[in-house]
Formats: structure tokens, C-alpha cells, sequence
């Protein structure tokens, strides 16, 4: 079955085909994420919708978010924090996005689009890289408790989930602010 997606997603030639699948899972949302950031500035990234007294959200947050959740589901939990992870993202980036972070309404508290997009890339080459060392471990329990998975298999296909909710959310902020949809 892995062959079916070599030439569409040809990272995933030699994988098994629960890692190709899980690959082409992610590679399709990443995908999907990439079309919709074309097109906006720097100042789209930042753009807040008006009376959101108590929900503040912006573009630079959720593609922060989404790389420190990809770092955290497709890396860290498959096998643990690395020393050379230091060089995917600092310690600021991952303590500005992740998993209960508030987004705050202060574009000086973020790295720039490029940065983001940067660790965005950075992490995901890297699991890339990585993906075919984690075939014996993919049914051992993936460290703490996640409503979403138990496995390390798990955690990687809730990678492409939890993504492609955030580029939801992208893309409802893109027509919040007049854009028309990408898809």
C-alpha cells in the first residue's frame, strides 16, 4: 500500500504502511496550510478581528502553534527532547506557543512571519528526516496522558488532525478579514 503514495508523496518510498500513511496525512495538511498563508502580509498575520473582547487569536499564533505541536507530536513524543532540538526552535518560541498558550494582541511579542515560518519548516524536515527511525517504536504509549492518543502511532496521525483544525482557523481568519476562501 505504501507504493500507492510514492509518487505523489515520495518521502514516504520505503516506509511502512502505517509510517506512509501517517506522512502523507501530515505532508497533505501541511499542504493545506502552506495554500492558505499565499497571499497575506505581515500585517495580515497580526490582524485581530474587532470585538474579541475574550478571544483573541492571529495568524503568526496559529502557524506557531502549529509548528511547536508538530515538534511536540511528531518528535518529542516519539523519542523524547534531543539537544540538537535547541536549533528547531528556542525556548521562547516554544513557550509562546505552546499547548495552553494565550495568543496575545502585541505583534512585538512574536518572532516575524519568516521566523515562524522558518521553525515551521525546520521542524518539519526534521520529522521528515526522522519518521522511518520510529517503525518499532509506533505502539508504545506515547508518554503523557492525551485525550486525542495513546500510542506514538497515535500521536502522529493526531499531528495531521490537530493542524488541520488550526488551518481552519487560518482560513476563518483569512474571511473574517475579506479574503475569499482558498478552497
Amino acid at each position: 500500500m505504501a507504493e500507492i503514495f510514492d509518487h505523489v508523496y515520495p518521502s514516504a518510498q520505503g516506509l511502512s504502511d502505517r509510517l506512509a500513511i501517517a506522512l502523507r496525512k501530515i505532508e497533505f495538511t501541511r499542504n493545506y496550510t502552506m495554500i492558505s498563508l499565499e497571499g497575506l502580509s505581515a500585517d495580515d498575520w497580526f490582524w485581530v478581528p474587532e470585538n474579541t473582547h475574550d478571544y483573541v487569536t492571529h495568524i503568526a499564533w496559529q502557524v506557531g502553534h502549529i509548528a511547536m505541536s508538530e515538534y511536540g507530536l511528531t518528535l518529542f513524543r516519539q523519542r523524547g527532547r534531543k539537544l540538537e532540538d535547541a536549533e528547531l526552535m528556542s525556548g521562547k518560541f516554544r513557550k509562546l506557543f505552546l499547548k495552553g498558550s494565550t495568543p496575545k494582541n502585541d505583534r512585538e511579542a512574536y518572532p516575524t512571519p519568516d521566523e515562524i515560518l522558518e521553525v515551521l519548516d525546520k521542524v518539519h524536515q526534521q520529522m521528515r528526516a526522522e519518521i522511518a527511525t520510529f517503525e518499532q517504536t509506533l505502539d508504545e504509549e506515547s508518554g503523557a496522558p492525551h485525550a486525542g492518543f495513546a500510542t506514538k502511532y497515535g500521536a502522529l496521525l493526531f499531528a495531521a488532525d490537530h493542524e488541520m483544525l488550526h488551518a481552519g482557523q487560518i482560513g476563518m481568519l483569512r474571511r473574517l478579514m475579506g479574503k475569499p476562501p482558498m478552497r
